[in-house]
């Protein structure tokens, strides 16, 4: 039987894990990022503002993670979204949508009662790595 590579994704170009986590770990092709907040890599402090500028810096560190990872936008299968607050939906979706602009993943999205450091949003993802194909159903 052949040995699969656990492979644990680091990158300086995204805010550091705020607790015991990586930022990424692949699995075979597969890359489970995991949920990375509004968080400025340098003063790993929330940016301000509000749901829209946490939303746009929580991708930033998406995308360089997954860039860290050989993956990228067009490689992302799953995203799951937790806001704080369900009312800041429409703000984090048109930022979201200038991101995700086409063959768009499925996303899950969620109210939870608190996030790490008091965030209003976090966006986690699973994606793929190498030569990836997508194609519509029927």
């Amino acid at each position: 039987m052949a040995t699969l590579v656990r492979k644990l994704i680091s990158t300086a170009n995204a805010a550091k894990p705020v607790a015991p986590y990586n930022q990424a770990v692949v699995a075979d092709r597969t890359v489970y990022v995991s949920g990375c907040l509004g968080l400025d890599k340098t003063t790993m402090k929330l940016v301000p503002g509000g749901a829209t500028e946490q939303t746009e810096m929580a991708l930033q560190n998406l995308e360089a993670v997954l860039k860290a990872a050989d993956s990228g936008i067009d490689k992302v299968i799953k995203n799951t979204v937790f806001l704080k607050d369900l009312n800041d939906f429409g703000a984090v979706n048109e930022v979201y949508k200038r991101v995700f602009n086409k063959d768009f993943p499925a996303r899950s999205c969620f109210q939870v009662a608190k996030l790490p450091m008091d965030a209003l949003v976090e966006i986690e993802c699973i994606a793929m790595t190498g030569a990836v194909r997508t194609v519509q159903s029927e």
